[in-house]
């Protein structure tokens, strides 16, 4: 479970990395700031096509090898973006990164779900999804640090072998799911170890009989989704996902660039990005304790009508530091915060063998989010809009995010108050 908390802390760094780098980069290439909406996108691009196709292929062959090649992918083209030399290879690097980057949360997440005990499962999915924050704020502070002595190279050199290491770690200590091991049986032995390793209380032993509770669903895993009254679920997910990112990625991408239009120093910029991510870590470990106790339905929705207020709030407070620290904080703890919070509902709406495709899916769909906002964003800039209103179009993801949990909490009670319903109806 650490290795994979330390591959999704490198996939937030790198998410992070290519919006603290870019004041620097427009400075050393003397490019116009709509330049890098399309870099900004080119590794969402990549990520669509790795959380859509190799979540698919995890389900089927297992997630251990497709986690450790995405891992290893995304670091070695990482440390190769610190060699680009124009925006057209820059582009094209950001791209194939994305791919890698794509297929490493979904199986993270899935396997932190498969490893972790039933009352502890959600605080424990949330928080893997929280290293994503966590790699987002360490990017910040690397990036503070390196580029006004090294360069905004050096923030890719970091972000490349890192993930390098983590990947050789992996091939001799990370475990594969249970759920795809339990079903070959040349695997046996291999299940009773990891049993015998996690739950030696149960007293788990040679002569064993080892059953799985799920059966693997017939046909193709996409299909599954939308089979078994799972089809509105997946599609509100979806949306979910969709709006999710696109807070963020604009965010993570435009805040700083926007922060340092507004007048105030580079440094600022990069503070106020990293107070972001941090405020993220922060509001999803509350978040997290909050929903174990109170149901995502009853705290994620007033979290997003904060987020949305605060998003909206940036515009008008960016030229003075104290306030926008302050509102930036509200942000990432409420509306960035939250995020994990979707993902680990999520991984609570599908079957240990839909998992690693569900979520794949949920996040492939919401990259599409997350690349139409920093071009938007760009789009935007070129266009000569101001920066209030730009953060008030930022803001309404948040109230559809609300929207949409809404929608479900009243589909889940329907659902939960049919079958009693249908038995007065028959006592009648």
């Amino acid at each position: 479970m650490v290795l994979c908390a330390l591959a999704v802390v490198f996939d937030g760094f790198d998410v992070q990395a290519m919006g603290f780098v870019a004041p620097a980069l427009r400075q050393d290439w003397l490019v116009a700031p709509d330049v890098f909406g399309p870099i900004f996108s080119a590794s969402l691009v990549g990520m669509v096509i790795g959380s859509l196709l190799l979540s698919a292929v995890a389900d089927r062959i297992g997630r251990r090898p497709v986690l450790i090649g995405a891992v290893m992918l995304s670091g070695l083209i990482t440390l190769a973006t610190s060699f680009a030399t124009s925006v057209e290879s820059l582009l094209a690097l950001r791209f194939l990164t994305g791919i890698g980057l794509g297929a490493i949360l979904p199986n993270a997440l899935a396997l932190t779900s498969e490893y972790s005990p039933g009352r502890k499962k959600t605080f424990l999915v949330m928080m893997m999804a929280c290293c994503l924050s966590i790699g987002a704020a360490v990017g910040g502070a690397t990036a503070a640090l390196l580029i006004p002595d090294f360069g905004w190279r050096s923030v890719f050199v970091v972000g490349g072998i890192g993930p390098m290491v983590i990947g050789v770690l992996m091939l001799f200590m990370l475990p594969e799911s249970l759920n795809v091991l339990v079903q070959k049986p040349n695997q046996r032995s291999t299940v009773l170890r990891i049993l015998q390793r996690i739950a030696p209380q149960v007293g788990v032993s040679e002569d064993s009989r080892i059953v799985y509770g799920e059966a693997r669903a017939a046909g193709a895993p996409i299909g599954q989704l939308f089979s078994e009254g799972r089809r509105d679920t997946t599609l509100l997910l979806w949306l979910m996902h969709f709006a999710n990112l696109a807070i963020l990625y604009f965010l993570a991408n435009w805040l700083p660039t926007l922060v340092k239009d507004a007048g105030l120093p580079l440094r600022t910029s990069v503070i106020a990005g990293t107070i972001l991510q941090v405020a993220s870590v922060l509001g999803s470990l509350c978040l997290a304790r909050l929903i174990t106790r109170y149901g995502y339905f009853r705290v994620l929705p007033v979290s997003y009508l904060i987020g949305a207020l605060a998003i909206a709030l940036i515009g008008q407070v960016a030229s003075s530091p104290q306030m926008l620290f302050a509102v930036v904080f509200v942000v990432g703890f409420c509306a960035i915060g939250g995020l994990n919070g979707i993902n680990a509902l999520a991984v609570a709406s599908y079957p240990a063998a839909l998992r690693t495709t569900g979520i794949g899916w949920a996040l492939g769909v919401g990259r599409f989010g997350s690349i139409l906002a920093p071009m938007l964003g760009g789009i935007l800039l070129a266009r000569q809009w101001s920066i209030s209103s730009l953060f008030l179009v930022a803001a309404v993801p948040a109230l559809v995010l609300a929207g949409a949990l809404l929608v479900m909490h009243g589909r889940a009670r329907r659902a939960a108050q049919a079958p009693a319903n249908l038995l007065h109806k028959e006592a009648t």
